[in-house]
């Protein structure tokens, strides 16, 4: 758009066109999405144009169109190549049935206007996990190639790159590659900016090679997928792994950088979730001690495995179950808040006032509120002075007032006359 000639509004209120960019994943998010377009249908210009893309777009295209009449139209991921002949050996992949020819990993990205930014390095996903429609309406893994990636970082022209895709451990295996791709793009990206973050790592994916380069690098930052800790639910999930499995892989992480950073999410009520799965899950919470924790109420999603299943959860147990869990979470991330307090960190200021560490994924996490003086892109050294729940308030460290304050300071060197 920007390369056709529009311009960024500063409010919906003031746009001709007004992009809603939904998710179809749980229906939580729906609603919220529905409710976005409601809400800026209200408040847009008379004629301006509403339009609805991302996952509901592609999902209930037809159905969205009806439901929603305020809306002027309704766009998928992307749009076909204008070409005789459907492309499969063209760095995307192979390309299932309904999924567009050229999709948003394609098109070009202008500077971004924060110091850090998202880059998708892969479309869609190879497992079957029960309660996702992801790969129905994704399609398989596409993995672009390193050059386009970076190609992509260079025009972003940030400090901080955010590396995502559906299956983020896995790219490059729908390439033939193999595991190893994964490490060579980090790697790569890594020579380009300043701090790379990984988001959405599937457990069994995690190679020693590439959890001793995170451990190693500047953002040893370990957003891993959990989803479940009993050993049966996780297999009815279609998934890999246990509580006892994960401990042990964020132990050896641990062991390798012991300030490592760790997030995850965990889907409560999937169907067959019984009490002692339900012990088992704060047992892991407990002893795992993640920095950042995320837990949704499972939704039963059309078309999956799970839809059907027998022993399906009652809401309002779920919702005690959700509680029960956020509470503990909650006590555990402001703790582990609350020991930063003291600490001398390194932070990249995102707005006026606003900053993170390598501990705070942009838009997800907590952030570190410093002075407005300091510099939005610059990297300062500052020291935590209070912690607010998820939020830390830090000023800026002058290292020689601290090593006055421990008398490690030389002395003046004497004047040799007066001695």
């Amino acid at each position: 758009m920007l390369s056709d000639g529009m311009l960024r509004a500063d409010s919906p209120e003031q746009a001709d066109l007004v992009v809603v960019n939904t998710c179809a994943f749980i229906e939580e998010a729906r609603e919220e999405s529905v409710a976005t377009i409601l809400a800026l249908d209200e408040n847009r210009l008379e004629d301006s144009r509403l339009v609805v893309t991302g996952c509901m777009a592609e999902r209930y295209g037809d159905e969205l169109a009806q439901a929603l009449p305020e809306v002027d139209a309704v766009a998928g991921f992307g749009v076909p190549i204008q070409l005789g002949v459907k492309p499969t050996a063209n760095g995307l992949g192979a390309v299932a049935e309904g999924v567009p020819w050229l999709d948003l990993l394609n098109l070009p990205r202008p500077k971004s206007d924060a110091p850090w930014a998202y880059v998708k390095v892969a479309e869609g996903c190879d497992k079957a996990c029960g309660f996702c429609a992801i790969p129905s309406f994704r399609g398989p893994q596409r993995s672009r190639s390193i050059d386009s990636i970076l190609q992509e970082v260079e025009q972003l022209q940030v400090r901080e790159v955010v590396l995502i895709a559906q299956d983020l451990a896995a790219y490059g295996r729908d390439q033939g590659v193999g595991e190893k791709q994964i490490l060579s793009l980090v790697q790569t990206v890594s020579e380009h900016v300043d701090w790379v973050r990984l988001l959405y790592l599937y457990p069994s994916e995690l190679t020693d090679p590439l959890i001793e380069f995170m451990a190693a690098s500047a953002v040893p930052y370990f957003d891993l997928s959990l989803q479940h800790v009993s050993a049966p639910l996780v297999r009815r999930m279609r998934r890999w792994g246990s509580g006892e499995k994960y401990l042990k892989r964020i132990e050896q992480i641990r062991l390798l950088q012991p300030k490592a950073t760790f997030r995850s999410n965990f889907i409560v009520g999937y169907p067959g979730e019984t009490e002692a799965d339900h012990d088992q899950l704060l047992d892991f919470v407990q002893a795992a001690q993640l920095d950042w924790c995320g837990f949704f109420a499972f939704s039963q999603e059309e078309g999956t495995f799970a839809a059907d299943l027998d022993g399906q959860v009652q809401v309002e147990l779920m919702n005690e179950r959700l509680d029960e869990l956020r509470e503990l979470q909650d006590e555990i991330s402001a703790s582990v808040r609350d020991g930063l307090i003291g600490e001398v960190l390194t932070v990249l200021v995102d707005e006026p006032g606003i900053a993170r560490s390598s501990a705070e994924a942009p838009e997800i996490d907590g952030i570190i509120n410093v002075d407005e003086s300091l510099k939005v892109g610059e990297f300062y050294q500052v020291q935590v002075t209070d912690a607010q729940g998820p939020d830390l308030f830090a000023s800026l460290f002058d290292a020689d007032a601290d090593r006055r304050s421990a008398g490690l300071v030389l002395a003046e060197p004497a004047d040799s006359k007066r001695e």
